[in-house]
């Protein structure tokens, strides 16, 4: 069994998965296109250049998308980041940040060195961190 996460654009998936790829080192492993899907019969032309599925490799661990004409902004889902240093957390955080909305400014915690919420240009909401060592119970 296997599970993976699946987030919905409104017409702006190819441009969040370019831009993850750009400031994260992800690859795009599939972008298919609504003008690719055997049956036209139901695509509107003006969404024959959106994407009716994708997959990205973030990290090694799979995104799947697509651009659906009433998707709405996530709310009280996040996909997190775990960065191997602060300054990947502080360059991911502003790098997301740019046309996006702060939810919680970068920061120290208890259990991170740096710690951010930001929701993207994309309406993605990210958690971006960098964890301190934890003591093992």
């Amino acid at each position: 069994m296997k599970m993976n996460t699946y987030v919905n654009f409104r017409g702006t998936c190819a441009e969040a998965f370019h831009y993850y790829e750009n400031h994260l080192g992800a690859k795009i492993g599939v972008m298919m296109t609504h003008g690719q899907a055997p049956d036209q019969s139901r695509i509107k032309p003006e969404w024959k250049d959106a994407v009716l599925h994708a997959r990205i490799s973030i990290a090694g661990t799979e995104l799947f998308a697509a651009d659906v004409p009433n998707a709405e902004p996530m709310r009280s889902a996040y996909l997190t980041l775990g960065m191997d240093s602060d300054t990947e957390a502080e360059r991911v955080f502003s790098a997301f940040s740019d046309g996006g909305q702060v939810l919680m400014p970068m920061q120290e915690t208890f259990f991170a060195s740096r710690f951010g919420q930001v929701r993207d240009r994309f309406g993605v909401n990210w958690m971006i961190l960098h964890e301190r060592p934890m003591p093992r119970a």
